[in-house]
Formats: C-alpha cells, structure tokens, sequence
C-alpha cells in the first residue's frame, strides 16, 4: 500500500502555487504583453519555463522581463530563440547564472515586486508563440501573483 505524497500535494509543498500560466500570442517586436501580475508585494517566482506552441523561426530575441511598479525594469531571462528554429513543442528554461533560454533548460527562481512579468521580442518580422508557467510563494505577506 502506498503512502506517498500525491502529486499535486508535492508541487505545492517544493514550489508553491501555481503553476500559473499565459499564452503569448504571435510574438510581436511592437508589443510587450504583459504575463503575470504581482500585487502586495514581492513574491518568489519558484519555477520559470515556457513551452512553444508555434514555431520560432525568424532570428528575434525574447526578453522575460519584471516590471515593478516602483523600480526599473530588468530582464529576468532572454535570449536569442531563431537562429536555429525552436519547434513547437520545445520546453524553455535558462542556464543558471547565465540568464539566457536553453531547449529543455531548467526552470529558475526570481524575486518580483508588484507591477508585472511582461515577454518583450526585438528582430525583423518576429515570429512564433508560447505559453509561460510559473509557480511562486509570497515573500510578503499577503502578495499574490495571477495570469497577465
């Protein structure tokens, strides 16, 4: 008879709430749509990654990045995703201490203020979607995270 954790259970234990996710849309060099709210404080996102639900296939630089209400703006990851195609279907993470997206990378950690997560593309013709998850834990009392 087993007595283990059930899944669910065990994600909420090591990394939070969530996952929380958003689509992306077409990724677009004029728009910077925003994925994720942050409101009463600073939270730790646990796990970042994306997954490509429509190929990237024009040389463009995604940028996630936080957006703090008081603060400056700072990537949290980015990196050049059409160099080399990104099939639809590929999971993104990032290099520790590099900041920059990996094919099946590991998901990383980053601490945000209230304000928001927004995905920021930069190349000719952008191209490509994907959605984002993340999982996270209020680092104040009362903070909360929630889909874009």
């Amino acid at each position: 008879m087993s007595t283990g954790i059930p899944g669910k259970q065990l994600r909420r234990l090591n990394l939070g709430s969530g996952p929380v996710s958003t689509a992306t849309g077409t990724l677009d060099e004029d728009v910077t749509p925003t994925l994720f709210t942050v409101a009463g404080g600073e939270v730790l996102i646990t796990a970042l990654w994306a997954k490509v639900t429509t190929a990237i296939t024009v040389a463009n630089t995604v940028t996630i990045q936080a957006n703090p209400t008081t603060g400056d703006t700072a990537a949290i990851v980015a990196g050049d995703l059409g160099t080399t195609d990104t099939a639809a279907g590929t999971v993104l993470g990032w290099e520790p201490d590099s900041a920059v997206f990996v094919r099946n990378g590991p998901p990383a950690s980053a601490v945000v203020s209230t304000g928001t997560v927004e995905i920021d593309s930069n190349g000719t013709n952008v191209d490509g979607a994907m959605t984002v998850y993340c999982t996270w834990v209020p680092l104040t009392d009362g903070a909360t995270l929630v889909a874009g």
